[in-house]
């Protein structure tokens, strides 16, 4: 039986709009009324995710790809970088002039343009971008013509003296094999054509998820998660249900023991009518 739900966000939980279709909101009311426990499993930040699940009531939240977790009332574990990690971070980001944002508790600082792109309009224009976007050209052309190269551009930065969870590279798919290489001691993962997260080594949402259930005293075959993309594979693969959605890389949808609709046309709801977790009368004239 079903005891804890976890979602994903971004081509998950919201669509395009960012917003939470009503069929979505429906189904998670009425899982939580029957007892079931309801979070997000997501790669952003605590910062401002209120705002990013468009003020769905959770009970849990697993964020920064699992290396932060907590619920309204209590921290149930966190794991940062140690700070000859982060450093190896710093020195590879400055000497590549690379556009990065370091994740703390309470505040995201870096690059100026990868800070923009943490803002929830410029999140809802990236659907506007298409698929063809030349990614690694854009990252190419932001290394070589940046009109400001400070030496030791983020080792000033004041949120260094924090604990950092995650960090976010502007990063093209092209060089991952290459990330992997230069950042030996972390883990990198992507949810978009467009950035990787760089998290302590070994880190995963499953690896937050596992220990968000320890709290609970749940099995992972008593959970169930929702995901769209790369960062989601191993919790979808590691969960008692993995349900991947419509618009997921076929890669992803092949970790998962179902595929429903897309985050567009009404998934969630679909995938929790299948699993019988709620009643279909919970959500008509679909």
């Amino acid at each position: 039986m079903i005891k804890i739900i976890f979602f994903d966000i971004d081509g998950t939980l919201v669509d395009r709009r960012a917003k939470a279709l009503d069929s979505t909101r429906k189904a998670i009311s009425q899982a939580q009324s029957q007892g079931i426990l309801c979070g997000v499993a997501t790669g952003r930040s605590p910062i401002h995710l209120s705002e990013q699940i468009d003020a769905l009531n959770f009970d849990v939240f697993v964020t920064y790809n699992g290396q932060l977790v907590y619920t309204k009332d209590e921290t149930l574990y966190e794991r940062t970088f140690s700070k000859a990690v982060l450093e190896q971070i710093v020195d590879f980001a400055d000497t590549g002039n690379r556009q990065l944002m370091f994740g703390g508790r309470l505040k995201m600082e870096g690059s100026s343009l990868m800070r923009f792109g943490q803002n929830s309009k410029a999140r809802k224009l990236v659907r506007f971008i298409p698929k063809w976007f030349p990614v690694a050209a854009a990252q190419n052309l932001l290394i070589k013509y940046r009109s400001v190269k400070e030496e030791c551009r983020y080792h000033e930065l004041n949120i260094l003296n924090e604990e950092i969870y995650q960090c976010v590279l502007l990063s093209s798919a092209e060089e991952m094999e290459d990330l992997n290489r230069q950042l030996p001691d972390c883990t990198i993962t992507r949810s978009n054509p467009y950035v990787v997260d760089i998290i302590p080594q070994g880190g995963s949402k499953l690896r937050g998820i596992m220990k968000c259930i320890e709290t609970f005293g749940f099995s992972l075959n008593e959970v169930m998660t929702f995901g769209d993309n790369w960062n989601d594979v191993e919790m979808l693969e590691g969960t008692g249900i993995g349900v991947a959605m419509g618009n997921a890389p076929d890669g992803v949808k092949a970790s998962a023991d179902f595929v429903t609709a897309t985050n567009e046309d009404h998934g969630i709801y679909q995938a929790m009518v299948h699993y019988k977790i709620i009643e279909e009368a919970v959500y008509e004239n679909r």
